[in-house]
């Protein structure tokens, strides 16, 4: 099955000004993300795809994921969502449990942080994957172990590495946020007594 999720900071709006129909779930709620582009079938009762997305996908359909998204809260303009994704964090505030319970996606996995203690990109991306049920067994095998397997295809549900990868840069730029708004900027003022 495909997976195409897009991020957007306001996605009702982004929804209610496209031709789309809404995914329905099993139990015929509404998909929390899931819209279609196609002509699929619409129930005239409550709006949504006839078949689940499993069954549309089976027959062909192709769901979108249009995803609420907070982490990008504070970026200003695209100038300062590059610097924010080309500035070196602060590697070391993932050692504080706040810190990392601040930050979409590895909030609650301190512990599976700590085991990794990123320092780079790919480093976050390992944590993000071995969250999954299927790469958590690795927690307990070393890092050069886990380097081999974390991207190998396995049974339970993992994480692709682009899709990690891309994750841990929405997570650099959190903490970025993070730290700018604890540590502003100097001034070029000879009045700021912050120097």
């Amino acid at each position: 099955m495909t997976d195409i999720d897009i991020d957007f900071a306001e996605r009702t709006r982004v929804i209610a000004s496209l031709p789309c129909v809404p995914a329905a779930l099993r139990d015929r709620r509404p998909h929390p993300s899931g819209v279609y582009f196609q002509d699929i079938p619409r129930d005239p009762l409550d709006g949504l795809a006839v078949w689940d997305h499993r069954q549309a996908a089976d027959r062909g359909y192709f769901k979108l994921d249009f995803l609420n998204t907070t982490i990008y809260d504070g970026v200003r303009d695209e100038a300062h969502l590059v610097a924010l994704l080309t500035s070196e964090p602060p590697w070391d505030a993932l050692d504080d449990r706040d810190t990392v319970n601040q930050l979409a996606h590895i909030n609650g996995h301190y512990n599976t942080v700590q085991t990794i203690r990123p320092r780079s990109i790919e480093d976050l991306a390992i944590c993000l994957a071995l969250i999954r049920p299927g790469k958590k067994h690795l927690l307990s095998r070393s890092r050069a172990e886990i380097d081999r397997e974390i991207w190998l295809p396995t049974n339970g549900f993992t994480f692709k590495k682009s899709h990690s990868i891309a994750y841990a840069a929405a997570i650099v730029v959190q903490l970025n946020l993070l730290y700018e708004r604890h540590h502003p900027p100097l001034s070029a003022d000879p009045a700021d007594t912050r120097l």
